[in-house]
């Protein structure tokens, strides 16, 4: 099974990609052969961003798209929205890449499921 989650908000501010990334590392952890499939786009970009200095009080979305990544997930990044916020060029998690909306739309028709958050 193909799973494609894809993520809209920022990293910090709501429990969206918190809660996104939660389920993924679940997938990830009680579904070993499922493929789980990650794209970031609008704020979301944000959350494949090295070095996060956590906000207090908050848990820290880098490590927990780090897990996804070792558990097996593939996560793409929305180009045109990263350039948009000025992190293009940014340093990001290594195992993300930019992509395109292109990519996207071959992942949700090749996806079994699509969740979105």
């Amino acid at each position: 099974m193909t799973i494609l989650i894809l993520i809209n908000d920022a990293p910090y501010g709501t429990e969206k990609a918190y809660n996104a990334l939660r389920l993924a590392n679940q997938f990830g952890k009680d579904y070993e052969t499922a493929e789980v499939r990650i794209f970031l786009m609008a704020d979301s970009v944000s959350c494949a961003v090295t070095n996060q200095s956590t906000p207090t009080g908050y848990y820290n979305i880098e490590r927990m798209l780090k897990l996804a990544l070792r558990k097996g997930a593939k996560v793409k990044i929305c180009g045109s929205c990263a350039d948009a916020r000025g992190l293009k060029n940014a340093q990001l998690i290594e195992g993300t890449e930019i992509s395109t909306m292109e990519e996207l739309a071959k992942w949700v028709v090749s996806s079994d499921k699509v969740v979105v958050f």
